[in-house]
């Protein structure tokens, strides 16, 4: 085949049609997750108690966000790739991709799954684990990383079936995934009573699930693509390019997970009622950058694919009506939250101090969620054309090094919510502008096709 033709193809037909339908599986999914998160805390910390919920969502999830987190955020590069590669339609060369890309990550995933059984007690230990915790703690973890080899495909094989066009079923697999660790937390944790151990048994087997769903859809017959067992080896030309486009993503999810710990600590100097508003914030606004993120996927996909096609046209096209549907998208959402929030905060708890001053900090951010817009869509489609490292050096220095150069200097000066909250915007503000200047100037269209290195 000279070009894609499947059904999943993004290189025909009317661009903002496609990359609507492509794009709402993608958010639904992230929004899914968003609530699966909340029921799972709400089952812990009802039916085993405040230290279980610590030992799960505390020092432990912050060692998951940095660690798995980083190389969930590399298989951007194997999607890129692959995306590239389907565009162009080489079917060889794109089952070889395929099998490259599930091999290094399953490897990847059972090298960290012996670094966390080995060294989860000391990394406890580092974040200063309340001892009160820690026990549960290193067992949830230690349980958890028994699973991340199946973390690592599921979220590999998650992006190969998008770069190829296919959103839908990731999400159909999440919606089992996610069913069956709600369901089996219930059944572990209230009716065994396994507490911590538990949850964590519950979430590597709902992962596994999904994972062996993913790996059967991908290892059909008569498909375009195909996960076969003789691709099952890394080739190289295939992984210096996914680990070329896909560190740096990496890099970037550690950036933020550095600069929000900062941030975290300049929250805690204003006081209990700040803490807990902020942490409320974060769940109201939580939906958002699941949308947001899930429109910065879609584009990066349907990038890739037309990029490795050849069609700079459609390209072009593609940036034009994503950030016309981001900033559609981002107006009613930030509308329905200011509209919505003060009803929604009272729902969650009914502190008045902590639903003022949530909806306070909302009124901050919320209103300026559209600075953000050019960030997410131009990163995606200079992602999707296989340029990594500049875009994610603009944001690490526009974003995360400028937000910590704030706290310490704006933020320790004047000492208020108001001084915090404003260092996002004015990131988001300055971080969009030097992206929109390398966008024009930075001669990113006329990079070459993966295909064609």
């Amino acid at each position: 085949m000279s070009k894609a033709t499947g059904k999943n193809d993004l290189t025909t037909g009317t661009v903002w049609k496609k990359l609507i339908i492509f794009f709402v599986p993608i958010a639904a999914g992230t929004i899914l997750q968003q609530l699966y998160n909340a029921v799972d805390g709400l089952i812990v910390g009802r039916f085993v108690g405040t230290n279980a919920l610590a030992a799960v969502g505390g020092s432990s999830a912050q060692i998951i966000n940095v660690l798995v987190g980083f190389f969930v955020a590399m298989t951007v590069g194997a999607a890129v790739v692959i995306g590239q590669i389907y565009g162009a339609g080489r079917r060889d060369d794109l089952n070889l991709a395929i099998g490259s890309a599930v091999t290094a990550m399953t490897l990847f995933g059972i090298v960290l799954m012996a670094v966390g059984l080995i060294a989860s007690p000391a990394l406890l230990e580092m974040l200063n684990t309340p001892p009160e915790t820690m026990e549960g703690a290193v067992l949830y973890l230690r349980i958890y990383f028994l699973g991340v080899p199946f973390i690592m495909l599921l979220n590999m094989e998650s992006s190969i079936l998008r770069a190829v066009g296919d959103s839908f079923h990731p999400f159909l697999y999440m919606v089992v995934g996610c069913v069956t660790n709600v369901i089996l937390d219930a059944l572990f944790v209230i009716v065994f009573g396994l507490g911590v151990a538990g949850v964590a048994i519950a979430t590597v087997v709902s992962q596994l699930v999904n994972a062996v769903l993913l790996t059967w859809r991908l290892s059909r017959r008569g498909q375009e693509y195909r996960l076969e067992f003789g691709n099952l080896r890394i080739k190289r030309v295939y992984l210096r390019n996914m680990l070329r486009l896909g560190v740096p993503s990496g890099v970037q999810n550690m950036m933020y997970s550095v600069s929000n710990t900062i941030i975290q600590v300049a929250v805690n100097s204003l006081g209990t009622v700040v803490v807990a508003s902020w942490a409320m914030s974060g769940k109201t606004d939580g939906f958002y950058w699941a949308v947001s993120n899930a429109m910065g996927a879609a584009i990066t996909s349907f990038i890739a694919q037309n990029h490795g096609a050849g069609l700079t046209d459609r390209v072009r096209q593609c940036v034009k009506q994503g950030l016309i549907m981001a900033f559609a998208v981002t107006v009613g959402i930030s509308a329905l939250l200011m509209l919505t929030g003060i009803p929604m905060l009272r729902l969650l708890t009914t502190d008045t101090a902590v639903v003022d001053t949530t909806y306070l900090i909302m009124s901050y951010f919320v209103p300026y969620y559209f600075t953000w817009v050019l960030v997410e869509v131009l990163s995606a489609v200079l992602r999707g054309v296989g340029d990594a490292v500049r875009p994610v050096a603009i944001i690490g220095i526009g974003i995360c090094l400028f937000r910590i150069v704030w706290i310490v200097t704006v933020f320790a000066h004047f000492g208020t919510l108001f001084s915090l909250c404003l260092s996002y915007v004015v990131s988001w503000t300055i971080t969009s502008i030097v992206l929109v200047v390398y966008y024009k100037k930075g001669g990113w269209m006329r990079r070459r096709s993966i295909v064609d290195q």
